[in-house]
């Protein structure tokens, strides 16, 4: 769906309701990365550290084995002065002293948040994405979808900003007797890709994705 895969030093937006398997593309994309020896960053602004270790694990995806080229990193979103200076000034700096080239940030909207105008959180958010655009890495940001418009994220910036954006969702069948989970290419810079909407299962090993089969 993606001919091939994401471009490299590309920024990619995973937008989805909850449940929609958000963090497990995210930490199979890190956990990709690693396999190929690439060192990786994760910056998780929601689950705890340990939950996410855990969650890799359980999924054979074993990230003790890697050492210091997984760099799994929790931030407290209430602590505003925090947050924004560790990923506005630390993160590029990290970035570079380790070799990173691949960076999750999960999930952005959390961050987005941290600014209650939205004059300053458009302008935040730019200077951000432009920042990060000058790191030889690809990003990928995960985002909650807005509750008034299911195929937009909450604050309605990350898919106007991001080259490709993946959209996630649950769709019901006509008689509601089955719920499945579908996934979208919504938009991929300077790259062919796929306009259907395709479901896809979270397994326990791996995330399949059936891009031959049809929802129903």
């Amino acid at each position: 769906m993606l001919s091939g895969g994401l471009p490299r030093e590309s920024i990619c937006a995973v937008i989805g309701t909850y449940g929609t398997g958000k963090t497990t593309f995210a930490l199979q994309f890190a956990y990709e990365g690693l396999s190929r020896g690439e060192s990786v960053i994760y910056i998780s602004l929601e689950e705890r550290e340990e939950l996410l270790r855990a969650t890799m694990a359980q999924k054979g995806w074993d990230p003790e084995r890697f050492g210091d080229r997984f760099y799994l990193l929790r931030l407290d979103p209430t602590d505003f002065n925090l947050a924004i200076s560790s990923i506005k000034s630390e993160l590029p700096a990290l970035i570079r002293s380790v070799k990173a080239s691949r960076v999750i940030i999960d999930p952005i909207s959390l961050f987005e948040g941290l600014f209650l105008d939205e004059a300053a959180r458009r302008q935040e958010m730019f200077r951000f994405i432009e920042v990060m655009r000058d790191e030889a890495c690809t990003l990928v940001l995960t985002s909650e979808t807005n509750t008034a418009n299911p195929e937009g994220s909450r604050y309605g910036l990350v898919e106007y900003l991001a080259d490709t954006v993946i959209l996630l969702r649950y769709v019901r069948s006509a008689g509601l007797t089955e719920v499945h989970l579908a996934l979208e290419v919504v938009k991929m810079r300077r790259s062919p890709h796929s306009r259907e909407i395709k479901p896809f299962e979270i397994l326990e090993d791996q995330i399949m994705v059936y891009s031959e089969a049809s929802l129903f």
